[in-house]
C-alpha cells in the first residue's frame, strides 16, 4: 500500500511538471486569454443563467470547491475547463461569461461560453433549452465589443490575436439526439453532418475574428462516453458493460475530426488549428486507475453512481471520497479525474502546435 502511495504521488508530481511546463509554452508565445466552447463538460456555470434543468449550481456539486459552494460545474470542485486555462498558464478558474459579476481582469483573461446540454446539432440544445453553439459564438462577438470598450481597439486585437481557443463538444449529439434521428441518418451520415455543422460553426468563428488575427484553435476530441454510468446502466446489460454502438459513432466522429482540422488550416492560412487527443487517454484512465488512486471506474459518486446527474444528484449517498471515483455522476468526472485528462490531453508537445 506504502508502495502504491509513492507511485500516486509520482505521477501527481508529473502532472504538475506537465503543467509548468505548458506555462512555460505560454509565457514563451504570450497566451493573455483562453475562450472554452462547448457543452456540460466544460461549462463552468453559464447555465445558472439559462432557464434549463441542466444545472449543477445546487449540493452536492462543488462539495469540494473553495467554501464546499455548488458554482454550476458538474463536478465536485473544478472542471476541464478550468484544467485547460489552468494548463495553459493563464488562471485557476475560468469564470462563465453569462455571470454579471465579472469584473474586467476576469474578462481580459478569458472566459467560458459553454453551456451543459449543447451540441452542433441545432436539434441538440432545444432538449434541454441550452445555449446554442452559434449563439455562443454570438456572445463572443458580444464580449470583443464589450472589452474594445473597455481598453480600446489595439488591446482588444492583441487579445484576441494571441489567445487560445478551445472546443468541446458532441456528445449530447451522439448520445442524446442521434437515437432520435437514426431512421434518417446511418452513424457515417450522422457524423458528417457534425462534421459539417462543426465545420460550419468553426469556420464562422475563424472567419469572422480572422480579421482581428484569431488563429490558435484547439478541437479536443470527444471521451468514450459509452462508458458513462449512466450508458452502462441502460445500455450494458447485467453486466454493465460499456456500449459499443455509442462509442464507436464516438470513435468516427474523433477520426473525422482530423479531416476537419485539415481543412480549417489549408482555407485559412496562418490559422493553428489542432485536435487534442482524449479518448485512449480516458480509456486508459478506466483500465489502470490504480497508479492514480482510484478505485471505482464504473460508477459515480453521487446517489447510487448509476444513473444520478443533474437534478437527480440531490438523492442520499453521496460518495465520501471523491477522489477515488472516475465519475463524479453519472456523466461528469470527477476533479482529479478531470485534472489528470486535461493535462494528459494538452501535453505540452500537443500543446506546443497551437503556436
Amino acid at each position: 500500500m506504502a508502495t502504491l502511495h509513492v507511485l500516486f504521488a509520482c505521477i501527481l508530481a508529473l502532472l504538475i511538471c506537465s503543467a509548468a511546463a505548458a506555462e512555460s509554452y505560454n509565457k514563451k508565445n504570450q497566451v493573455p486569454a483562453v475562450f472554452v466552447f462547448g457543452d456540460s463538460l466544460v461549462d463552468t456555470g453559464n447555465n445558472n443563467y439559462v432557464h434549463t434543468i441542466a444545472k449543477g449550481n445546487f449540493p452536492p456539486y462543488g462539495r469540494d470547491f473553495a467554501g464546499g459552494r455548488a458554482t454550476g460545474r458538474f463536478s465536485n470542485a473544478k472542471g476541464v475547463a478550468d484544467y485547460i486555462a489552468q494548463v495553459l498558464g493563464v488562471k485557476q478558474l475560468l469564470p462563465p461569461y453569462l455571470d454579471p459579476s465579472l469584473d474586467l481582469q476576469e474578462l481580459l483573461t478569458g472566459v467560458c461560453f459553454a453551456s451543459a446540454g449543447s451540441g452542433y446539432d441545432p436539434r441538440t440544445p432545444q432538449k434541454m433549452n441550452a445555449i446554442p453553439m452559434m449563439t455562443q459564438l454570438n456572445m463572443f462577438k458580444e464580449y470583443i465589443k464589450r472589452i474594445n470598450a473597455s481598453v480600446g481597439p489595439e488591446r482588444t486585437q492583441e487579445i484576441i490575436s494571441q489567445s487560445a481557443y478551445i472546443i468541446f463538444m458532441g456528445s449530447n449529439d451522439l448520445t442524446n439526439t442521434y437515437p432520435t434521428v437514426d431512421y434518417r441518418y446511418t452513424e457515417e451520415s450522422y457524423t458528417d453532418l457534425m462534421i459539417s455543422l462543426a465545420l460550419d460553426f468553426h469556420k464562422a468563428n475563424v472567419q469572422k475574428l480572422y480579421e482581428a488575427g484569431a488563429r490558435r484553435i484547439g478541437l479536443v476530441e470527444l471521451p468514450p462516453t459509452g462508458c458513462a454510468p449512466a450508458i452502462r446502466s441502460s445500455q450494458g446489460g447485467p453486466r454493465r458493460e460499456c456500449s459499443e454502438s455509442l462509442n464507436r459513432r464516438i470513435r468516427l466522429f474523433n477520426s473525422k475530426l482530423s479531416l476537419m482540422v485539415d481543412q480549417m488550416n489549408q482555407e485559412l492560412p496562418g490559422t493553428k488549428a489542432v485536435k487534442f487527443e482524449l479518448y485512449n487517454h480516458f480509456v486508459s484512465l478506466a483500465e489502470n486507475p490504480a497508479p492514480y488512486g482510484i478505485e471505482e471506474v464504473k460508477r459515480g459518486c453521487c446517489g447510487t453512481g448509476n444513473i444520478e446527474s443533474g437534478v437527480l444528484c440531490v438523492v442520499p449517498g453521496t460518495c465520501a471520497a471523491a477522489d477515488k471515483y472516475l465519475f463524479f455522476d453519472s456523466f461528469h468526472p470527477t476533479e482529479l479525474a478531470a485534472r489528470i485528462l486535461t493535462y494528459q490531453t494538452l501535453s505540452p508537445p500537443d500543446l506546443s502546435k497551437l503556436f
